[in-house]
């Protein structure tokens, strides 16, 4: 199926990008993104680190451009290709730049992206993959999430190995852990647009797996190039959608404002859910609390 277009119903683009890089001046450029964006009316995230840039913005197409035509002129980050979905308002309620000590959290000083990545797997090729049972050398494939578990619940793909972690820190003792189960198969880890699986990835090439790749661009560019095959569900990104559908599409999944967890529509149907402030999941802890006291 395709997926969404810009169309005058859908007049804002939302871009998720990020590169790992030295980028040792973060604090001297900030002042420069947080103008650059303020002057193109982008609101979002955007998080400057040592190893390397992350980004989620949004605002109409020719505001978007004209930040990427911005961004290429460093030639740190000449080659970001950002990836893209289109919504009927502006996703996000105000513009931040953080500077941070990593693009995402796993406490791994070893793990040096830009000096040398993990294999990649596009999504065509996993696609075909996980068709015929087997990778090119008629290795089993095994699907590992690297996101947190409630992103897990909204959707992953088919047979995917959940390991229920609720940060990215848990990733190297969980994987470890599970280590004699993988070692004979071709690993394929994968998250929302590619960093947490790309730092997965290359964790476990330093421990000593023999095949794993990275699924490249993530599930989002999965859905961008192949659609929703051999995946369930939908994928939960951190904005006011909540989560997108295999053809990029806002669903009618929700998130908690009080307790944070995904509420689905079926949920969404008890008394228990008021939007702002509470939902059936706030109801399990409040009865877990009052039963242990």
């Amino acid at each position: 199926m395709p997926v969404a277009t810009l169309s005058p119903e859908t007049p804002f683009v939302n871009i998720s990008a990020y590169k790992f890089v030295t980028f040792d001046d973060t604090a001297e450029k900030r002042q420069a993104f947080i103008d650059k964006c303020k002057e193109l009316n982008l609101k979002g995230t955007v998080l400057l680190t040592p190893e390397g840039i992350n980004m989620f913005l949004a605002g109409l197409r020719h505001e978007i451009d004209a930040y990427m035509d911005w961004l290429h002129q460093d030639p740190r980050f000449a080659d970001v290709v950002a990836k893209e979905s289109f919504s009927d308002r502006q996703p996000f309620t105000k513009l931040l730049v953080k500077l941070k000590a990593e693009i995402i959290t796993m406490r791994m000083p070893l793990i040096k992206p830009e000096e040398g990545r993990a294999p990649a797997v596009n999504a065509q090729t996993l696609k075909r993959w996980l068709d015929q049972g087997h990778d090119d050398n008629g290795k089993p494939v095994v699907m590992v999430d690297t996101r947190n578990d409630f992103e897990v619940d909204v959707g992953s793909f088919d047979n995917t190995i959940d390991y229920r972690i609720a940060k990215f820190t848990e990733f190297p003792k969980v994987i470890e852990e599970h280590r004699d189960e993988l070692n004979d198969k071709t690993v394929v880890t994968f998250c929302t647009g590619g960093i947490r699986c790309e730092k997965a990835a290359i964790h476990m090439q330093n421990v000593g797996f023999q095949s794993v790749y990275q699924l490249e661009g993530g599930i989002l560019k999965y859905f961008e190039e192949v659609g929703g095959d051999h995946y369930h569900g939908d994928c939960f990104v951190f904005d006011y959608r909540t989560a997108l559908n295999p053809q990029l599409e806002a669903t009618d999944t929700k998130q908690c404002f009080a307790c944070r967890a995904v509420v689905t529509p079926r949920e969404q149907l008890s008394p228990w859910y008021i939007p702002g402030e509470s939902c059936p999941h706030c109801k399990k802890k409040y009865s877990a609390h009052t039963e242990s006291v």
